[in-house]
């Protein structure tokens, strides 16, 4: 939604409502765009790696195939109800 300034002014809680619901809006001075009316956005901080150590554990035989799965896969019917 593209307003001009003098329109902002006058209203800026519909506008700023309007701009938490997910509408761009623009304000317009001299009928070129000149602001953009955004909601506040708590910023958040950078990921830092890590933090799990000693608290997973992975089994030594966790890349082993497990042969029971592998006969359920390969030997499966679409339609076991069917011959």
């Amino acid at each position: 939604m593209k307003v001009n300034m003098h329109e902002a002014k006058s209203q800026l809680s519909r506008l700023g409502k309007l701009a938490w619901e997910g509408e761009e809006i623009v304000i317009a001075k001299a009928g070129e765009p000149y602001l953009r009316l955004e909601p506040y956005r708590k910023r958040v901080e950078k990921r830092q790696p890590g933090g799990l150590e000693g608290k997973i554990w992975m089994s030594p035989d966790f890349d082993e195939p497990d042969e029971e799965i592998m006969d359920l896969i390969e030997n499966s019917k679409i339609f076991p109800d069917e011959d």
